[in-house]
């Protein structure tokens, strides 16, 4: 892959890649953000395409072979959408050297008439062109795989243009790359940033063959598969983000929503969405953890009662560190393997989680990113981030799925760590103070919202 990157300046208007439309702002302003780009044009939040509210969304897993498959797969993916690794937090510009084939922008050299189509303005505000050429995507317009790219590219945006602005200093790469099996990514990395430790925003687009390690997993589990001359083809496509700030008092998040598809010898494809939202904060505030669960609720509630209550009991139930007998943090939502009842129905359930993403963080950054804190404190993070370690690596099925699949991009799979973490022996926090607190929150979750 031939990428170069410049630098470019936190100006007024941010300039990554002729976006991500919005004005930088400092730490702590609470005014809300302008999603104008340089040209002045109003640019589409994620999902804003589809508002309308769904009913009865169903969901999984259902029982049966093909969930497992689904599962498995769904694992590979998380892997595959992993966050990409940076040397500086700084915002920079990816230029790509133009190839045969692959995602390019408008140029000068393109008709008048394709510079100003509705495309092409969506993809000015992306951090880099589309990794599926556009070409293709005005093609299919209507097709799933390319509805479900634009939104992760817009959700990339807005998200990396937010925490920006909430940065006040620090800048974001861009690393465009690809993957030799098929398709690639748009990684964006801050760190050392004012109020980021370590912040990344990643994109993936990929497709190819499912890999014979896969299949056997697949085959341990009792799957037979209907591939055709040995050959699943699958595609999968998916935005994952970590972030780690530098105050103990601002909590860490994780969010990641993907599409698969997988089709069979005799044609027949089968799709899915999963994807969810969790917070993991050092400290225990009461305030912070409705706000985070009650704005995902609302999401969820435009979709139908029932989703919250379960997606929120998956995620307590899946990021457990069952050698320490305690989650990872105070939850959020989780969901994996939904395909009913129809595609756009479920996509549109997936939109308005990723509008949750900015209004259920952002202010509990702006809130604490300047709160005074102690060495206790910060040593307190540091040991909490350690577990953040261990069940990333022990226990996440994408990131171990990922580190044994053939293509993988080993960076992207390890972003989710933190650059600095800390184990002590036998450290345990005294009886009735706040770190003892957090302790109870994470070994016997509570229900924050009605």
């Amino acid at each position: 892959m031939a990428v170069h990157l410049r630098w470019l300046s936190a100006g007024p208007c941010w300039r990554a890649v002729r976006g991500p439309c919005g004005e930088l702002r400092a730490c702590g302003e609470l005014r809300a953000w302008s999603p104008r780009c340089a040209a002045g044009r109003l640019c589409r939040p994620p999902g804003t395409a589809c508002r309308e509210q769904s009913r009865g969304l169903g969901y999984g897993p259902r029982v049966g072979s093909g969930s497992r498959l689904r599962t498995r797969l769904a694992a590979g993916l998380a892997g595959l959408v992993g966050l990409a690794a940076a040397a500086f937090g700084h915002v920079e510009r990816a230029e790509m050297v133009r190839k045969s084939s692959g995602a390019q922008s408008a140029s000068p050299g393109r008709p008048e008439e394709e510079e100003n189509d509705e495309l092409a303005r969506r993809c000015r505000c992306f951090m880099a062109p589309p990794v599926t050429d556009l070409r293709e995507l005005r093609r299919r317009p209507d097709d799933m795989k390319s509805k479900m790219e634009l939104l992760i590219l817009e959700t990339q945006a807005q998200v990396c243009q937010a925490l920006a602005q909430v940065d006040g200093g620090a800048r974001f790469s861009v690393d465009r790359w690809e993957r030799k099996e098929g398709g690639g990514g748009i990684s964006c990395v801050l760190q050392d940033g004012h109020v980021f430790e370590k912040a990344g925003v990643s994109i993936s687009v990929v497709h190819g063959n499912l890999s014979e390690e896969a299949a056997k997993q697949m085959r341990s589990r009792g799957k037979l598969l209907k591939a055709k001359d040995g050959k699943l083809p699958f595609s999968a496509m998916g935005v994952s983000s970590v972030i780690h700030p530098k105050n103990p008092h601002t909590p860490t998040i994780h969010f990641n929503y993907r599409y698969f598809e997988v089709e069979e010898a005799d044609g027949n494809t089968l799709w899915w969405f999963g994807g969810g939202c969790d917070l993991t904060p050092t400290y225990l505030n009461q305030e912070d953890a409705v706000h985070f669960h009650r704005t995902l609720k609302e999401a969820c509630d435009q979709h139908g009662p029932d989703l919250y209550p379960k997606f929120k009991k998956w995620c307590d139930d899946y990021f457990f560190i069952a050698h320490r007998g305690e989650r990872r943090g105070i939850g959020g939502i989780f969901f994996d393997d939904l395909d009913s009842p129809s595609k756009e129905e479920v996509f549109r359930f997936v939109e308005s989680c990723t509008q949750a993403i900015i209004p259920s963080y952002v202010p509990l950054v702006k809130k604490h990113c300047n709160d005074a804190f102690t060495p206790q404190e910060k040593l307190w993070q540091q040991l909490r981030r350690g577990r953040y370690v261990e069940f990333n690596l022990l226990y996440d099925r994408g990131t171990k799925f990922g580190l044994f699949t053939p293509g993988s991009r080993i960076e992207s799979i390890l972003m989710s760590l933190p650059l600095t973490a800390r184990w002590e022996y036998m450290h345990s926090p005294s009886e009735n103070s706040k770190e003892a607190e957090i302790l109870e929150v994470l070994r016997h979750p509570r229900d924050w919202v009605p």
